[in-house]
Formats: C-alpha cells, structure tokens, sequence
C-alpha cells in the first residue's frame, strides 16, 4: 500500500460537527465525509518538491510554505480527527490549516514561479528522478511536480475563497 499526501477543504462548521458526532458517538467516530470535490491526493509529488529545493537552494521560501501546507500547524483541536474513520495512523495524525493560515499559503504559492524553481531540474528522467529523491520513478518528473504543484494551489485557492480550513494527513 502506498502512502500518499491527503488534503481537505472543510468549513470551520464542519469541524466542530465532527467534533460535537466524535463525543457522542460511542467509537468517537467524528462522522468524516468531506465530498470528495474537497479533497486533494497529492501522491508524493510535493515532498519531492521540497527535496529538490532543498538540495538546489532553489526557492528555499518554497519550502516552509510547503512543509507548513503539508503538516498543518500547531494546535487546532482537531484530536479528534486521530481516528480510523480519517487516516490509517501509520503517520503522524491529521493536521490543521485555519482559514488564515490557508490565506497566507496561498498567497505564497501564487507567488511562486514553478518553472522558475524547476529550471535547472536535470532533463534525463533518471537523473531528475534523483534530484527529487524518487529513485526508478517512471514519466516524466518535472510534468508531475508541476501538476501536483498547480493542482495544490487551486485547491488552497478554492478554499481560500470560501473561508475554509484545510485539514492535511498521510494516508
């Protein structure tokens, strides 16, 4: 089974919906069922991402906006989202993104040129597969990170538009 980068965009509402069916229910079960237009799989395009700003010095801003998108920040009461209804445990649990905090992400992100940061990605496919720590990945490197990385800040844009938070898991 692979494990891969979750994301969802869900209303502060919500949180506390599944707070208040996670103290009711007998299985602290929060009722999670975010539609599925409000969840994002970004495979591990995004950590390959950080791996190659981090050995190129590329964009090294990049990284701490992304590692934050990634893991979510500090706090946020959301325990009981650390529950099998919501992720596998096989990682750390689930991590949240406040509506302010998915407003300063995504200006950064917009901020970000990724052809700029992936310029000088090595064109021999194996060669770039390294660079982003993706040892014997098939395609094209340079095609998924920017896929993943555009597809990462629509998602952030969508819920930045609607005040949402952005809950972020391994799964």
């Amino acid at each position: 089974m692979a494990l891969t980068q979750q994301f969802a965009r869900v209303s502060p509402e919500y949180l506390a919906q599944c707070r208040e069916s996670a103290l009711g229910s007998p299985g602290a079960a929060p009722g999670w069922a975010p539609p599925s237009r409000d969840l994002l799989d970004a495979d591990w395009a995004l950590w390959g991402l950080i791996w190659y700003c981090r050995k190129t010095a590329a964009h090294p801003r990049l990284v701490d906006v992304l590692g934050r998108a990634l893991t979510g920040d500090p706090g946020g009461d959301i325990g009981f989202l650390d529950h099998d209804e919501v992720y596998d445990a096989v990682a750390d649990p689930p991590g949240l993104l406040a509506p302010a905090a998915v407003d300063e992400i995504t200006r950064a992100l917009f901020d970000v040129d990724i052809g700029r940061v992936l310029a000088d990605l090595p064109q021999s496919p194996e060669a770039a597969a390294s660079v982003v720590g993706f040892e014997g990945f098939r395609g094209n490197v340079r095609d998924y990170l920017v896929e993943h990385f555009l597809a990462l800040r629509a998602f952030f844009r969508g819920a930045q538009l609607r005040g949402q938070c952005v809950v972020v898991w391994i799964d």
